[in-house]
């Protein structure tokens, strides 16, 4: 009889256990401060395999791309997800796959989600531009925008990102496709930020249009492989972030038709050798990165912060590093120029591959091991 009171308590011990673990294990992750503000970071999902891409679709809906080639609604309040169906065939090999996904702030494209994904063509892939509408879990009316011309032999420099400059342009972004050869040859599309009509058609008014020696599509070229594109709506600028070879990753203002050197221009060394990369680091004619970081971070994203729960990092760029596993703040001046570097998160030792920002002004970011974390006010 004396044993009763004694299994009960040890039952009850284990059944707290079971469902209190896993809470647990969820929490908070991080807490510290930063230009005077308090903050906290807390996981709120795990088990997402390489994250690529994140856009809200409402107030607590989370649309996520894998680049495996799946997507995903999960919800931030819960951490519950569902599967997303309708996607294409994905060629989701190297670094290709489902890359990124943008819900268009643009009225005149309401409720369409931009993709970029790297379609199968010719036993390879491609990166491509897509857009889509969202029928509960299902995706519909798939188009096909921009199919790339970015065919090559290797399976990496894919890119991409998307971006909007709310003036009736989506943005994307091609990588080299591993031949740096592609960097100055404007007729395919590797190495290049893309500007487009929202509907997939050429502005009238991009740099190469009517040339026969360059892609009309083009907006700027010579970058190795973009990984980062964010638009800054107020002082009408396109940031870009992209992967220098062994050191020399760069953050561009990209301006159109302009070229930013890439391979001919490099802050980078060979990855077989202590040998630059390049002629030059700068060359008159090149547009020069306005920040450059030795070693590589490795940037897998880049957000542009306009949010109101952390003030002081109003106007603020922040990119996702990879190699160095932490979350890169960057303090811009009145006229574009970085003035200030933040490392933050380091302690958690984590790949930070995509980023987005919630309406109250939230930080969400996602990161390869398949966890996704929320960054608030403490």
């Amino acid at each position: 009889m004396k044993s009763y009171p004694f299994t009960f308590a040890v039952t009850t011990i284990l059944l707290w256990a079971l469902f209190s673990l896993p809470a647990l294990a969820f929490g908070l992750k991080a807490k510290g401060s930063s230009e005077g503000m308090a903050y906290q970071v807390e996981q709120i999902a795990d088990g997402l395999p390489i994250p690529w891409g994140m856009t809200f679709i409402d107030d607590h809906t989370l649309l996520v791309t894998l680049r495996e080639g799946k997507a995903v609604l999960l919800d931030v309040r819960s951490g519950q997800r569902k599967a997303v169906s309708g996607l294409p065939e994905v060629y989701a090999r190297g670094q290709g796959g489902l890359l990124d996904v943008q819900l268009s702030p643009d009225p005149a494209a309401k409720e369409w989600l931009y993709f970029t994904y790297t379609k199968p063509v010719q036993g390879g892939g491609v990166t491509t531009l897509a857009r889509a509408r969202l029928s509960g879990q299902r995706l519909t009316q798939w188009q096909d925008l921009k199919v790339t011309r970015s065919l090559s032999d290797t399976n990496r420099h894919f890119g991409s990102r998307i971006a909007f400059d709310g003036r009736g342009h989506v943005f994307f972004s091609v990588g080299d496709r591993g031949h740096r050869p592609n960097g100055q040859d404007l007729t395919n599309h590797a190495a290049t930020v893309i500007r487009l009509n929202l509907d997939g058609s050429v502005p009238k008014d991009n740099p190469f249009t009517g040339r026969k020696d360059a892609s009309a599509e083009i907006w700027s070229y010579g970058h190795r492989n973009p990984q980062g594109l964010a638009y800054d709506t107020a002082n009408q600028r396109l940031w870009e972030i992209e992967h220098g070879p062994r050191g020399g990753d760069e953050i561009n203002l990209i301006l159109p038709g302009r070229n930013y050197g890439w391979p001919i221009t490099s802050h980078g060394k060979e990855y077989w050798g202590p040998l630059a990369v390049g002629e030059a680091r700068e060359k008159p004619g090149i547009e020069s990165p306005v920040k450059v970081y030795i070693p590589s971070i490795a940037p897998g994203s880049l957000l542009l912060y306009q949010g109101d729960a952390f003030p002081g990092w109003k106007g603020n760029l922040f990119a996702g590093a990879l190699v160095l596993q932490h979350l890169n703040r960057i303090v811009l001046d009145s006229n574009g120029k970085p003035v200030k570097e933040e490392r933050l998160f380091e302690e958690m030792g984590e790949r930070i591959r995509s980023l987005v920002q919630s309406k109250e002004g939230y930080l969400y970011f996602a990161t390869d091991s398949g966890n996704l974390y929320r960054v608030l006010p403490k």
